[in-house]
């Protein structure tokens, strides 16, 4: 748990959570903080520095090696790929996707390229790069008004503007530069907002109940996300027809995508027809995220989640 990005404090909640609900009589855990500036295992507030060479640990003069990771890293370096390409170095089990498959999903504009070819829908986009010429005129050709500007590598929301204007759009690629030298224009899709879970259960690929997003916000931002300025329904009030329609295309997004281990992607509602946003491969994992509630709905507990990503690895 941790990272190097914004989303460190809400990494650490997940972690903490996945370390509480693990069934003490089958496992052994071990809280392991991956930030900047240590690697350390932390027993009873004490820290205690990983052996980076083959991720152990020494405690009381025992080297302590791990059977399997539990990664709850948003953001880098544990959704983005660093750290598993690390893991599969040393032989290290862990319950994420293989590292290109985290990669992937977790660069926006790779990821879209990806599904389009797979006929998924998306909205019409413009990438741009640090030092790239910024003409408005272009943009707003190709996107329309208003449009969404993203970083291409990060999470939780961070970053992101909505843009009414021209100028507004040059203030929003400022924002997004601040947290990426890549960034994502992306037309505004108007409809209902809704995320769903995609997992490996028991050896298969599992659909989780859908969620509704709305927010009194302008949009799902940070703030709507973690600071309660929004509603999730779980399940989504959603005509059959629609809700089959958006299970059918999120389970052919993670086959595509040749995912395994945890997902949730979001999707906008345009005429019935879902249009994909983009793929969390370390979803939260919180009391108040969205993946486990759609587990919670489909009589799944977080004890049984957890130890079910962890016996598929093993």
């Amino acid at each position: 748990m941790g990272g190097f990005s914004s989303e460190v404090n809400i990494s650490l909640k997940s972690g903490a959570m996945i370390y509480k609900k693990l069934n003490r009589e089958k496992y052994n855990p071990f809280q392991i903080h991956i930030l900047k500036e240590k690697w350390v295992v932390m027993v009873d507030e004490f820290e205690y520095p990983i052996d980076k060479n083959d991720f152990s640990v020494t405690l009381g003069g025992t080297k302590i090696t791990f059977d399997c990771v539990f990664n709850a890293i948003h953001g880098a370096p544990g959704e983005n790929g660093e750290l598993l390409a690390y893991f599969q170095l040393l032989g290290i089990k862990h319950t994420s996707a293989p590292f290109y498959q985290m990669a992937l999903t977790f660069n926006k504009r790779d990821c879209l390229s990806v599904v389009k070819q797979y006929g998924i829908p998306t909205a019409n986009s413009v990438y741009l790069n640090k030092g790239d010429i910024v003409n408005t005129d272009t943009i707003i050709a190709k996107v329309g008004l208003p449009c969404f500007i993203k970083p291409n590598n990060a999470g939780s929301s961070f970053g992101i503007s909505k843009a009414y204007s021209a100028e507004e759009i040059i203030l929003g690629i400022e924002k997004a530069y601040k947290e990426d030298s890549e960034i994502l224009i992306e037309s505004f899709l108007d409809g209902r907002e809704v995320s769903v879970g995609v997992i490996q259960y028991k050896g298969e690929i599992k659909v989780l109940p859908i969620t509704e997003i709305t927010t009194e916000n302008d949009f799902f931002d940070y703030e709507a996300k973690y600071e309660g300025k929004s509603n999730e329904i779980t399940p989504a009030q959603l005509p059959e027809d629609v809700a089959q329609r958006i299970r059918t295309v999120a389970k052919k997004v993670y086959t595509v995508l040749n995912m395994s281990g945890f997902s949730r992607s979001e999707y906008i509602l345009v005429n019935g027809e879902p249009h994909f946003l983009e793929m969390n491969t370390v979803p939260g994992l919180t009391g108040e995220s969205l993946l486990p509630q759609q587990a919670n709905e489909a009589n799944i507990d977080l004890s049984d989640l957890f130890d079910n990503a962890i016996e598929s690895v093993l």
